[in-house]
């Protein structure tokens, strides 16, 4: 009878936490799609913008010739490559935001996986940069800034090394969860924390590209130099833009 009431107690035990594991995935990761529609941030087009900047307007960090091969030959092959799988997998871009399609990722092909990511990454990218930047943010982003990480400079250094260790190629990111905190995290590739199959989850504030197209013809293989002058030139009033929709 013991052995039967033991058998019978891990059954419960094993199948609530089951239970358990199929509630989140069903409430937790809709509730990312649901913010994002929710921030009333603009939806990123399928297409190409144009750069909001000339391609040496970031030589604080990024020189003139690395942003022209960076924009027009990488990021235009991520923008022709998803057309591509949109078309293959019936994707209607008059229709659909490609935030909807990233949110269930899980469900397209490697190639939609890979260039729609590498597409929204790379429009996000550009706007994440500008050549009259801030030392740092103000207002409620930096008070945010400083009660979830200690100071600024904790938040630099936590989002410097997320980058900076990032085995391989991938991107670093400081998102507001679904519970409106917020945290800084990698991804691999071209994933990014929209994705249905991403650790980290979002939505994206700030967004650091450190494969290696994105900095060698300055740096080579010293990422964290890139790094350290990529600071000189973020963008600090969008990613505030971006904050305040999403909170």
């Amino acid at each position: 009878m013991q052995k039967k009431n033991t058998s019978r107690r891990e059954f419960i035990s094993a199948t609530g936490k089951a239970g358990l594991a199929l509630g989140l995935s069903a409430t937790v990761l809709p509730s990312i799609a649901a913010m994002v529609k929710n921030t009333g941030l603009p939806s990123t087009s399928f297409s190409q913008q144009p750069l909001p900047y000339a391609y040496n307007a970031l030589e604080a960090a990024i020189d003139a010739q690395t942003m022209e091969i960076h924009y027009t030959k990488h990021a235009a092959a991520y923008t022709k490559n998803l057309a591509e799988a949109c078309t293959a997998e019936k994707v209607d871009t008059g229709k659909m935001h490609l935030e909807d399609v990233l949110a269930k990722i899980s469900k397209y092909s490697a190639k939609m996986r890979n260039n729609g990511g590498g597409h929204y990454n790379h429009e996000l990218f550009w706007q994440c940069m500008s050549p009259s930047s801030s030392e740092k943010p103000s207002g409620k982003l930096l008070h945010h800034i400083e009660s979830s990480f200690g100071s600024f400079e904790t938040f630099k250094t936590q989002f410097t090394d997320a980058g900076k260790n990032r085995f391989g190629s991938g991107w670093a990111w400081l998102v507001v969860n679904n519970d409106k905190r917020l945290s800084i995290g990698s991804t691999p590739n071209q994933d990014n924390p929209l994705m249905d199959v991403s650790e980290l989850k979002g939505v994206p504030l700030l967004g650091l590209d450190v494969w290696e197209h994105a900095y060698y013809l300055r740096y080579q293989n010293r990422r964290p130099d890139y790094i350290n002058n990529w600071w000189k030139v973020v963008n600090w009033d969008f990613v505030q833009k971006r904050f305040d929709a999403a909170m």
